[in-house]
């Protein structure tokens, strides 16, 4: 039967070569390849959940009062979209179990793709041939980042409010195009036209999730046309011959089992851990902001540098050119996305790394760029502490103040000591390989010199 099927397809499709040349294509042994695949497999249960939710959100800023079953909550005003958030919660079967899962599978998603980009830079597999691949990475993961902030922002739950607001006033500070833009978006001064829900709902289920899965199609499509970069685990594994297991059937039985693994981890994380418990938020009101809202950690390291600015505007007499939210909001995420986007050309016309390269490096192998990349994840990581220091004061007492003066001293002291500290250990670990492998070879010659001399002691045969 399954003869006759595989003829009947390969007769009318002439599939057989594709799928012959797929099963036996050569994936590297290494588990830190799947962090991509679990990034891919937490967007497949974002699509999955979310398409649930869409058939229940009601994406309007039209006033309503709650009558569903969270009692603290009954008779109170509220929009369209937070009252049916939140009997998405209460009321709607499997509702907060999908929510819940949505919302943890869009962390996950994150988190995979930032540790995907960390292995992907530190073992240099962004060089040629792989950067366009390296480019369309980092256009995923900030086009993720975008979508997380417009998901939890269209609730209109009070949190959601503050965070708008907060992008309201980057995307205003914004030289020129500033003002323009966001009448353009909200329709009007914050909280802008009721209209700008739809907006972001349309974003959110829509555009940003097509360009998404765009470049996440483009992304896979690039790794197995140039095939995977590859460690120097054995002495077979060269620029021109990839080591490693098939696709079938030795890859596909794996990474199946990684895929229901994580899609079983997130669906516990939905049922039993709590996350963004909106009907404790209430609705949001203009009146009711407070500082101590917090975004999901994704986004902390863009509230970090809002706060470590100091206040300053660049006026022209009583115009006011560049406000003060731009350097923090906008211009600090564009200088790090810039920076990551053209670091395989920095590198390759600075550090003379040139032709294609198949073989993947060892941090300590390449002290410069490990040290540039852990002192540049350091930048970013105390920008992102910073972010938590209103929280440090309200759980630990620490000076709210004190703790703005002590980041902005760490983000200009800490990487450069990173960098340093961080090359130095590279070099010696590397000389520690050096002086071992020498003390190897000196051994072994020295016990061939003595099996050579006693050789030469033996009598000569009559």
């Amino acid at each position: 039967m399954i003869r006759r099927t595989v003829n009947f397809l390969d007769s009318r499709t002439g599939a057989v070569p594709f799928l012959r040349k797929s099963l036996r294509y050569i994936f590297p042994d290494h588990w830190s390849f799947l962090l991509g695949e679990i990034a891919m497999y937490a967007f497949i249960v974002l699509v999955a959940t979310g398409v649930y939710l869409t058939l229940f959100f009601e994406p309007s800023l039209a006033e309503t009062t709650y009558t569903g079953s969270y009692k603290p909550l009954q008779g109170l005003a509220m929009s369209e979209a937070y009252r049916s958030a939140v009997e998405l919660s209460f009321d709607i079967p499997s509702g907060l179990l999908m929510r819940q899962t949505h919302h943890w599978a869009s962390n996950i998603f994150v988190a995979a793709i930032l540790m995907h980009l960390l292995r992907v830079f530190f073992t240099g597999a962004f060089r040629k041939p792989r950067e366009i691949t390296w480019v369309i990475g980092l256009l995923m993961l900030f086009a993720t980042l975008l979508e997380g902030y417009l998901g939890y922002s269209m609730i209109d739950d009070l949190l959601s409010g503050i965070g708008l607001a907060i992008g309201y006033g980057v995307a205003l500070s914004l030289p020129v195009v500033g003002a323009n833009l966001t009448l353009g978006l909200w329709g009007g001064p914050f909280p802008g036209d009721p209209a700008f829900e739809s907006r972001m709902y349309v974003a959110h289920v829509f555009l940003l999730p097509i360009l998404i899965g765009t470049l996440m199609a483009g992304h896979l499509a690039l790794v197995a046309s140039r095939h995977h970069a590859q460690f120097k685990a054995t002495k077979r594994a060269t620029e021109r011959k990839l080591v490693g297991m098939p696709a079938f059937p030795a890859q596909v039985p794996r990474s199946l089992a990684l895929m229901f693994a994580t899609v079983a981890v997130l669906f516990l994380l939905g049922g039993l851990v709590q996350i963004n418990p909106i009907w404790q938020w209430g609705p949001f009101e203009v009146s009711q902001g407070t500082n101590g809202a917090q975004p999901d950690w994704y986004l902390g390291w863009l509230i970090g540098s809002l706060r470590l600015v100091p206040g300053f505007d660049v006026t022209i007499g009583d115009y006011t050119l560049i406000p003060n939210p731009f350097w923090g909001g906008a211009l600090f995420p564009l200088v790090v996305m810039a920076v990551l986007g053209a670091w395989p050309w920095l590198e390759r016309r600075f550090g003379g790394v040139r032709g294609f390269h198949n073989i993947l490096d060892r941090p300590r192998d390449v002290p410069g760029r490990t040290a540039f990349g852990f002192a540049f994840f350091t930048w970013v990581a105390l920008i992102f502490l910073a972010g938590s220091a209103d929280r440090a004061t309200v759980f630990f007492g620490l000076d709210y103040e004190s703790q703005v003066v002590f980041f902005r001293g760490a983000v200009i002291v800490a990487p450069i000591v990173a960098f340093f500290v961080t090359r130095r250990i590279c070099r010696e670990l590397k000389r520690g390989e050096e002086i071992g492998v020498d003390k190897e070879r000196a051994e072994e010659e020295a016990e061939e010199e003595a099996q050579e001399a006693e050789r030469e002691k033996e009598p000569a045969p009559a």
